[in-house]
């Protein structure tokens, strides 16, 4: 297998690549099966998509050619893992969140876990050859169990790692969720993780009233099981001076690299309406996609 032909020219324009770099180019060669695109259909009626991907249009799977290769978009907090997470179940693809594998290291006290500490605790964004040294061990576990597809969560979030990834595999589409930044600071600040299960809720409860030609926003509180009431824990950077910080951070730094997709014509952008139950149906329709499980649950 040529593995590193298609990433030198992307590693050589940003920077020098790294061993880990390398074993990622390998590990996501191995997880990614080639793209065709008489596997996705058009869905011109789709109204809720102010920029569809010109070269992809929506994407439709039938349930044996399910490998997407999808990449989430968005501002720390946003959602991306919650309907990352979604997309994953319905479409039988594994959902990698480069955030989990970062908590998990600093959980581990791993080699990593001292300076990724100090790094989040600021704010900051993690280096691309952590991320990459990160990313690179979950694929290779991955890989052994046999998957196949993957929606990325949290990478790329520089147009490094964007040229990486370009570098190495076909992407299809690249969601972008977006969020008023009131509601975005509230749901935040809002977060609770069960220190026993690890399930992650949301005490907020959001309630933007219409102002100005701009409709409101309700998104309901995510409340804990009885059993997790007691055991909840805020994340150590979910404070306002922190998460105002990351802000900062993803516009001058994760920004281009929704220029970087757009002009690609692979990013699709999304404005969440509010919570789960009104984001998800509409989320499934810019998609072209159906969750029969969902609609039965509504139903009963």
């Amino acid at each position: 297998m040529a593995v590193f032909s298609r990433c030198s020219t992307a590693a050589t324009a940003a920077a020098k690549p790294t061993a880990a770099a390398a074993t990622f180019s390998y590990l996501i060669r191995a997880l990614s099966p080639s793209f065709s695109s008489s596997s996705s259909t058009l869905d011109p009626e789709t109204d809720l998509n102010r920029n569809k991907p010109a070269a992809l249009g929506v994407l439709k799977r039938e349930p044996k050619g399910r490998n997407v290769q999808w990449v989430f978009l968005g501002c720390p907090g946003v959602g991306k893992g919650t309907y990352a997470s979604r997309l994953s179940n319905l479409l039988g693809v594994p959902h990698i969140a480069t955030g989990d594998l970062v908590r998990d290291e600093l959980a581990s006290s791993g080699s990593l876990s001292s300076q990724l500490k100090e790094i989040v605790n600021q704010g900051k964004l993690v280096s691309d050859e952590i991320i990459i040294d990160l990313l690179s061990k979950r694929l290779e576990m991955g890989e052994a169990k046999g998957e196949s597809g993957f929606i990325l969560d949290g990478f790329p979030r520089t147009v490094r790692q964007a040229e990486i990834l370009e570098g190495v595999t076909d992407i299809d589409l690249v969601i972008n969720l977006k969020l008023r930044e009131e509601a975005l600071l509230a749901k935040c600040l809002g977060r609770r993780i069960c220190s026993e299960c690890g399930g992650n809720y949301n005490v907020a409860s959001i309630d933007i009233k219409a102002d100005n030609g701009r409709p409101g926003m309700y998104m309901a509180p995510l409340p804990p099981p009885p059993q997790c009431a007691s055991k909840l824990i805020t994340r150590p950077d979910d404070t306002e001076e922190v998460v105002k910080q990351r802000l900062r951070i993803y516009q001058a730094m994760t920004r281009p690299v929704e220029d970087f997709y757009r002009s690609r014509g692979k990013l699709l952008e999304f404005d969440l309406p509010g919570g789960i139950p009104e984001s998800w149906s509409k989320l499934l329709r810019a998609l072209n996609l159906e969750d029969h499980d969902d609609k039965q649950s509504a139903a009963a």
